[in-house]
């Protein structure tokens, strides 16, 4: 019986070191490509990238602590960043976010509720939406790409759940409901 209770709980465990380790690879390459992005002169792109660099970094530390938590070491394999040129690089950062949202952490939801595990389904659940919101910025981005060679701008991200949007939240976070002086803001 043993060996059947560490399988049930082995898999969420593994689908949560792979999000940790998709997480902080995301946090190296959105950092990577806000410097690329001011360097071209895109401000606005940068601000951007910073801002989803601290959600995913967010995302990561959320992931650590309940790995930990379940007698888990978080290992990260960071990989070197791919950058190529800003508009490339919205369009590769918008393509890992739809995958992650649409894919990934539906999945690993969906293995997490067949294991009870409640923890992961909150992280998971709540990860897929500001993943949805992050693809919906960078679509945006990507739509106004000229536009955006202007002045840094700010975005505000929520501290507990990584949520990230360009308008200031009115009174809690969509996504955990933390209240709004749990966002930070980035430019």
């Amino acid at each position: 019986a043993a060996p059947a209770a560490m399988s049930t709980t082995g898999k969420t465990l593994e689908n949560m070191q792979t999000a940790f380790n998709g997480e902080s690879n995301a946090q190296e390459r959105y950092t990577a490509f806000s410097k690329k992005a001011d360097e071209e002169g895109f401000l606005a792109v940068g601000s951007l990238f910073r801002a989803a660099a601290k959600s995913e970094s967010i995302h990561a530390a959320n992931l650590k602590a309940e790995i930990e938590k379940q007698g888990g070491k978080a290992e990260a394999k960071i990989e070197t960043p791919d950058v190529k040129s800003t508009k490339e690089n919205l369009e590769a950062a918008m393509n890992g976010e739809t995958s992650e949202k649409d894919k990934m952490y539906p999945e690993f939801k969906a293995i997490a509720e067949t294991e009870n595990q409640e923890k992961a389904i909150m992280l998971f659940g709540g990860t897929a939406k500001v993943e949805a919101e992050h693809a919906a910025l960078y679509a945006e981005a990507l739509k106004n790409l000229d536009a955006s060679k202007t002045a840094k701008k700010d975005y505000f991200v929520c501290t507990i759940c990584g949520f990230t949007t360009a308008t200031a939240p009115a009174d809690k976070c969509p996504v955990c409901s933390a209240p709004k002086d749990k966002f930070e803001t980035l430019n």
